[in-house]
């Protein structure tokens, strides 16, 4: 089998809450009150975690990519403010997402590489670990595309709190002074009506645009659909040709008048996406925050998605990653393994659920899928159980016109295929390699992985978190920290949520 020359790596392995009643602490010493008792209207979409499926009778697995970081970031949040987070806003891929995975370069003029490792899983060591990672080709800022970008901004009563307007606004200020002189900046408002602040103005008028931001202020109720129709409209006719046009989405989601309903935003959102305008969208605040609904309204957007809950937070994703949150380099990325039957019993996708497509979808063009962009990294997580090994499965019937043939493959585990298109291209190109069915020793990357993705079955407490712990997940995640902050970061997370298990 023909390898590509891509870099890929594989690691095998709505509701609302009631707040804690502790204040809620933020990094940046701003305090802020948790709403009153019963008033608290934030919704998730509901997840229910992935069941292990048999190879012999389900032997692919295809999903799209994911490169939000928001669970991650609202997460912190909530267990800052001495909150256990609410089941439902535990995406663990996001959690994984949100750190980057020193994953080989893409080689040649791939936009993307691939890479796998298989290991011994942690909260259950008879299985095996899948790691597959995705490393999007690095972009250097003097040579990236010139930005036509758009700010949509939510300015309504709800986001005058001090962590919402207040808040965005310095988050994107550091944006501003990224810019350079052939890049374009409107802003666009909306609150009971919308309107256009500032019409699209070159980069070279720092000051100007700084200004307008300077100048808005929260009031009146939520019209949001009027915002995203003006926002398009004012990024197609300002559209840059092999640039990059996107609209970016700042918000509480909490939208109450006109067209408020999920469908009808993300079918609005979804036929816009078709001008070629990409979407980001940034989650603010608390209490009323309406995740479930901005994170369908960045997948229907061809964009992504994270949530700000400090200026370091917004440094990270507008500054340190700006290449990543605005240069898309591969859109509608689709991976499907196919698993070998004769080396694997059952398997389980860890997160990703609702990024679930049909075994057709991978083949098919016309199916949405997710965006990478410069320099991301996306990381994926089987759990594999090896033939021999005892694993509840759903049960089926015995077939009366099928009859199992015997496997082939030899010693391959399973074969890793991946479509995806150039960013303004509508024919997808396929990749595809065999990962053999050996441990390699684990590198400091994968115990990081596997230590965030059993912090998030903890968080779950999911029905698969084998012999998890939180004293596991602290020592396989101290011994690979390194030098990273956001990592040193995640260890005093777990402490938090291990605190609050134990009360």
């Amino acid at each position: 089998m023909r390898r590509p020359t891509l870099a890929v790596v594989f690691a095998f392995a709505a509701c609302s809450y009631a707040p804690h009643p502790a204040s809620y602490r933020w990094a940046s010493s701003v305090e802020e009150a948790p709403p009153p008792a019963g008033m608290n209207t934030e919704s998730y979409a509901r997840l229910d975690d992935n069941p292990f499926l048999e190879a012999r009778h389900n032997p692919l697995s295809t999903f799209s990519i994911d490169v939000d970081t928001a669970s991650y970031a609202n997460v912190r949040r909530l267990l800052a403010s001495g909150a256990r987070p609410p089941k439902d806003a535990v995406r663990i891929e996001e959690l994984v997402n949100y750190f980057p995975f020193h994953y080989p370069a893409p080689a040649g003029d791939s936009p993307f590489a691939v890479h796998a490792e298989v290991l011994a899983c942690p909260w259950s060591p008879a299985h095996r670990l899948v790691k597959l990672g995705l490393k999007g080709r690095e972009l250097e800022t003097k040579s990236r595309p010139a930005a036509n970008l758009v700010f949509l901004l939510d300015v309504s009563g709800s986001m005058g709190e001090p962590r919402k307007l207040p808040l965005l606004k310095k988050a994107l200020q550091l944006l501003v002074a990224q810019l350079r002189e052939d890049d374009r900046v409107a802003i666009v408002v909306y609150a009971g009506a919308s309107g256009l602040v500032l019409p699209s103005t070159p980069g070279s008028e720092r000051a100007r645009i700084l200004a307008s931001l300077d100048e808005l202020s929260a009031g009146g109720s939520t019209h949001g659909a009027a915002g995203i129709q003006l926002a398009y409209r004012t990024a197609e006719e300002n559209y840059r040709k092999g640039g990059i046009n996107r609209v970016i989405l700042a918000t509480d989601g909490d939208f109450n008048v006109g067209t408020s309903s999920e469908g009808e935003l993300t079918r609005l959102i979804e036929t816009k996406a078709k001008s070629g305008v990409a979407l980001t969208v940034l989650g603010l605040g608390l209490g009323n925050y309406k995740d479930s609904l901005l994170e369908k309204l960045a997948d229907r957007g061809n964009g992504n998605y994270a949530y700000l809950d400090t200026l370091q937070e917004a440094k990270k994703v507008l500054v340190e990653q700006a290449s990543g949150t605005l240069v898309t380099i591969a859109k509608d990325v689709k991976l499907q393994l196919e698993f070998n039957p004769a080396r694997v019993q059952a398997y389980r996708l860890i997160g990703y659920e609702n990024r679930l497509l049909r075994s057709e979808d991978f083949n098919d063009d016309r199916k949405d899928a997710g965006e990478l962009g410069a320099g991301h990294t996306v990381t994926a997580l089987y759990e594999v159980v090896p033939v021999g090994e005892h694993v509840e499965v759903p049960a089926i019937d015995p077939l009366e016109y099928q009859r199992p043939s015997a496997a082939v493959g030899g010693d391959e585990l399973l074969t890793v295929k991946v479509r995806y298109k150039h960013p303004e291209g509508e024919t997808s190109r396929r990749l595809s390699f065999a990962v053999p069915d050996a441990l390699t020793p684990a590198t400091p990357d994968a115990r990081f992985a596997a230590a965030v993705a059993e912090f998030g079955m903890l968080l779950r407490d999911s029905p698969h978190k084998g012999r998890s712990s939180w004293a596991e997940v602290l020592e396989l995640a101290s011994a690979s920290v390194g030098d990273d902050p956001h990592r040193r970061e995640f260890l005093s997370l777990v402490r938090q949520a291990q605190s609050l298990a134990e009360e």
